[in-house]
């Protein structure tokens, strides 16, 4: 009886990917990803609103806090640069290519964490120049808007940690693979969403 329920739910996965279509892992993170869309829509909409109202922007006494160099600009290249370096390992494990898939994650979650290191080193310093939660919109809209991404950098990095780890034990193969198909998708998102964040704080002049 076993052996014949194996055998049918074998049958059933095969013949859905005969008919093609998107995976249930795949199309869950497609929405997930929708519902952060909506929630970052929010944080942005937040920050222009507070900005509009506010008599100078950034205040006075935080203009020329926010430094792009030397941590900032190299970070946002590291985080630009993980979004190929995942994508190197969906292309390999499209080929079958485990080793391929291995190295291009490990370099990717390297990146990620090397990412959120220095966007703390970055928090200490604008803490210590007087930039804080506390100080007023500015502040709190700030470290709103960069916290919630870290917050999605970190669990990015723990989503390739398993991505990794399981690629390491032999889990995935050019069949099977849709859990890093899903996992690339989110780091992706999470990399657009800090180019963003990047225009918006850094880059958008001063009023």
């Amino acid at each position: 009886m076993t052996s014949r329920t194996t055998a049918l739910t074998t049958a059933a996965h095969e013949a859905g990917e005969a008919r093609g279509g998107i995976s249930n892992p795949i199309l869950g993170m497609l929405l997930f990803i929708t519902s952060e869309i909506m929630f970052f829509a929010g944080l942005f909409a937040a920050y222009f609103n507070v900005r509009a109202a506010a008599p100078a922007w950034p205040p006075l006494e935080f203009q020329d806090k926010l430094h792009i160099l030397p941590l900032v600009g190299p970070a946002t290249v590291l985080l630009i640069s993980s979004s190929f370096t995942v994508q190197l390992g969906v292309w390999a494990i499209r080929r079958g290519d485990r080793t391929g898939l291995n190295r291009a994650i490990a370099v990717t979650l390297v990146l990620g964490v090397t990412f959120l290191v220095m966007q703390a080193m970055d928090y200490l310093i604008l803490y210590s120049e007087g930039v804080r939660l506390d100080a007023g919109t500015f502040g709190t809209t700030y470290y709103t808007l960069t916290g919630f991404h870290g917050a999605h950098v970190l669990g990015g990095v723990i989503m390739l940690g398993v991505i990794l780890y399981r690629g390491m034990a032999g889990q995935f193969s050019a069949r099977h693979h849709d859990a890093v198909e899903a996992t690339s998708l989110y780091w992706h998102f999470v990399d657009v969403v800090w180019v963003a964040l990047f225009s918006t704080l850094y880059l958008l002049p001063g009023r």
